[in-house]
């Protein structure tokens, strides 16, 4: 860690040709199945345009991923393109590509105030009064997000970042596909799975004008407070696709933490916070293209946990949380069912 805070701090009086202080360095990450490592800390600027105090986190790569996520590059354009269009997201500060610096590509960001922490959000009684702000905050901003789109953003440099851009048309057909793929590679049969996957590609919607899609707006990547919304983390899934896949993943099961009954990310009714995002977009939500998206979200997941579980199994990353992670995969092979048997 201090070899670290070392390298840190000499690459910022570089970049800002100043003499910098780093202090109360310390890692945010969570365990072996996170995504990312991150650190915050407090930068004292002595001179210069950002000369002064600012609290910020270090955002670098782990050892694996999920899916396919993006680099930090990419994470840092998406990033700078919803911070510059009203998103309410931490400002991300400077980009670094070079590995000589830190062995890694990393970018720094903004550190803002409040909790992410699944289960206090959801339950915590400090935040009894505001997650009614809260969800009317989280339906603004996600409308906001959606109003970033792809044939807008042609000619920007983060247009070619988002790896699963493709034809409107074949959209949801595609993501099908890709999970369709996904699946003859797994070591073991998931008839489950392959049963949901028959439904979708028999079901898949169309798609209209393509737009940023967070790719993980989810309780957990929101950071909240008694005021609300503090901010919206974690883009390094985003891409440009169809705004309904934002909405079910917010609906997922297993983003309630115990709050079952408030279908929207543990927060509120389903048909509540459609009405909210409704009402920020003048349009209203296309409640079985929802579906749809869910149960392709319950399917990523559950692919994704089995993913996790075979690094443990093979031993290339072997850890408790992915050997747990793994343990969820038929809950979400049960919650895409049962979607797919109420569907109309």
């Amino acid at each position: 860690m201090a070899k670290l805070v070392e390298q840190i701090q000499e690459y910022l009086a570089n970049k800002y040709q100043s003499s910098v202080q780093i202090q109360d360095f310390a890692s945010l990450s969570g365990g072996g199945g996170a995504c990312q490592d991150n650190y915050r800390f407090d930068l004292q600027v002595e001179q210069g345009e950002l000369a002064g105090e600012h609290q910020l986190v270090l955002r670098t790569d782990k050892g694996g991923s999920l899916f396919s996520s993006l680099s930090k590059e990419q994470e840092f354009g998406v990033c700078s393109l919803a911070y510059a269009n009203g998103v309410k997201t931490p400002r991300p500060y400077l980009l670094e590509k070079d590995t000589a610096h830190t062995g890694n590509p990393f970018f720094i960001m903004q550190r803002i105030a409040g909790k992410a922490n699944g289960r206090f959000v959801v339950k915590d009684r400090s935040l009894q009064k505001a997650r009614k702000q809260i969800v009317e905050d989280l339906a603004r901003n996600l409308a906001q997000i959606h109003t970033i789109k792809e044939s807008a953003n042609q000619q920007n440099s983060v247009h070619a970042a988002l790896l699963r851009s493709t034809s409107s048309l074949a959209y949801a057909q595609n993501a099908v596909k890709e999970l369709q793929d996904q699946v003859k590679n797994l070591n073991e049969p998931h008839p489950a799975i392959e049963l949901c996957l028959h439904w979708a590609e028999k079901n898949a919607p169309e798609t209209g004008e393509l737009v940023l899609v967070h790719g993980d707006f989810r309780t957990g990547n929101f950071m909240v407070s008694p005021s609300g919304l503090d901010g919206i983390l974690d883009w390094e899934f985003s891409h440009w696709g169809d705004p309904c896949e934002d909405i079910g993943w917010l609906c997922m099961r297993d983003w309630r933490f115990g709050k079952l009954n408030l279908e929207a990310g543990g927060l509120a009714k389903r048909e509540d916070f459609y009405q909210l995002y409704a009402e920020h977009t003048g349009k209203p939500v296309a409640t079985e293209k929802v579906r749809f998206w869910e149960v392709i979200g319950n399917l990523r997941w559950a692919v994704g946990s089995i993913e996790q579980a075979e690094r443990h199994l093979s031993g290339v990353d072997k850890g408790i949380e992915l050997a747990a992670i793994g343990r969820r995969t038929s809950e979400m092979e049960y919650e895409a069912m049962r979607l797919v048997e109420n569907a109309v």
